[in-house]
């Protein structure tokens, strides 16, 4: 079989979760006989004409199609809004790609700066289509679920005005950004159906209005094009299906990961001294590892250490903030990136995961690696990830954005007889990529 899988972005330069989980499904499929490519956007501030936005390159074995993304004017299109969802340039780009390497099935798992145009492609051509959402960017413009303050979000306004002001906030100085920020949703709301219906005179940014105003229903438009959807958890679900997705399309079905079966992991039987604390991941303001650094600095000093991992070039303002916090403190260490196969061996380096995300998240791949690894799991306490860790049987959960309800239940782990122990011995082991795998491959046939 012939398929093309999509990403946002892509290895070498990035390695998140969606990345991993491409790539994982990638190999897979590549070692079980497939011919298997990958689309990816790459952000560049590099200056380029259309016509030299696209190379190939090869990764591990995998044939990679990228489309160098900018938010600058493209194709025709200034909207730098409608450029991340609707980008007619990589669209044109995908069409070359149906038309040459004929894939029997596509498989998005991120449309970011691709855009869902792609789907209407690929429905055009008559190959079954297929996305995986491992965020929320298909109803959300910033991804996360969250406003410009830090507080959570529900979800685009009627006429996405909150989304408005939320760029408002975002983009601009002064006194539209203060109007914004005190500016009533529905004021808001209505200022965007106004624009939209061409009822408003000449303003700034009023492309990106409109852009913001047509984003959410462009996009469930074209997700109902799909033949599935697979979402990895009941909160994901229930967002698309509340913002119009068809409930017959969604099938619910948990990440996979790359476990080894043949190899035992034993419960942990006893804690390290110093006890070893570990944070894996993006090292963005939305990951909250600055409530871990908090909450740690308040353990009593020499009796835990904390690694963390992650990019240190992708937000170096923010990684400025973490080492500013870190500052004088012996017992944190930065200890950069890791190859993924190597992920088993540094889960068995800790003696508990935190993930302290700010955000609801769509279920970490590292939370799945942790449970592997039998390494207990102190995380923010959102549905995303309460529905693999279980507060008091397999981990422990916190108020998201409390490092003193963070250091309470860390201290714990490290106080408590025996309570490490038994979140270890109840890990739950999870989904292989190969079952992952499989359960693609059942729907893809099935069209």
């Amino acid at each position: 079989m012939k398929i093309l899988l999509t990403a946002h972005q892509f290895f070498p330069d990035y390695r998140a979760g969606t990345e991993v989980l491409t790539y994982s499904v990638a190999r897979e499929l590549i070692e079980r006989g497939h011919e298997v490519r990958v689309l990816t956007a790459h952000p560049t501030e590099q200056k380029m004409l259309d016509e030299e936005r696209f190379d190939e390159y090869q990764y591990e074995g995998i044939s990679v199609y990228r489309f160098y993304h900018a938010y600058t004017p493209m194709a025709g299109q200034c909207s730098m809004v409608e450029l991340s969802f609707d980008n007619h340039l990589a669209a044109k780009h995908f069409k070359q790609i149906l038309e040459e390497f004929k894939p029997d099935v596509v498989h998005f798992f991120h449309l970011n700066r691709l855009g869902t145009g792609l789907i209407e492609l690929a429905v055009r051509a008559e190959i079954p289509a297929f996305m995986t959402p491992t965020d929320f960017w298909a109803i959300c413009p910033t991804v996360q679920l969250v406003l410009s303050n830090g507080s959570l979000c529900r979800g685009p306004s009627v006429y996405a005005g909150n989304c408005v002001k939320h760029f408002a906030e975002s983009t601009q100085n002064g006194l539209i950004a203060i109007l914004a920020k005190y500016l009533p949703t529905t004021l808001a709301d209505l200022l965007a159906r106004l624009t939209q219906a061409d009822l408003m005179p000449s303003y700034p940014h009023q492309v990106e209005v409109k852009a913001l105003c047509s984003r959410l229903a462009i996009n469930v438009a074209r997700l109902n094009q799909l033949n599935k959807i697979v979402a990895p958890n009941s909160f994901m679900s229930k967002l698309l299906v509340r913002y119009g997705i068809s409930p017959h399309l969604i099938i619910q079905a948990s990440y996979g990961i790359d476990v080894n079966r043949n190899v035992e992991i034993a419960p942990r039987r006893s804690s390290s001294h110093p006890f070893r604390v570990g944070y894996i991941g993006t090292l963005a303001q939305h990951k909250g590892c600055h409530i871990l650094i908090e909450a740690f600095k308040s353990l009593p000093s020499g009796r835990a250490i904390l690694k963390i991992y992650g990019r240190t070039e992708e937000f170096p303002v923010y990684l400025s903030k973490l080492k500013q916090l870190a500052a004088q403190q012996n017992f944190i260490e930065f200890c950069g990136v890791f190859h993924n196969s190597k992920i088993a061996e540094v889960m068995a380096d800790l003696d508990v995961l935190v993930v302290p995300s700010l955000w609801y998240e769509n279920t970490p791949l590292v939370v799945y690696s942790a449970q592997a690894a039998r390494c207990p799991v102190v995380a923010s306490d959102f549905p995303g990830i309460s529905e693999v860790v279980r507060d008091e049987v397999n981990g422990l959960l916190f108020e998201a954005g409390n490092p003193k309800d963070l250091a309470r239940q860390l201290a714990r782990l490290i106080n408590e007889p025996g309570l490490a122990e038994q979140l270890s011995t109840n890990a739950q082991q999870p989904k292989s990529t190969s079952s992952y795998v499989d359960e693609l491959l059942s729907l893809w046939t099935s069209a």
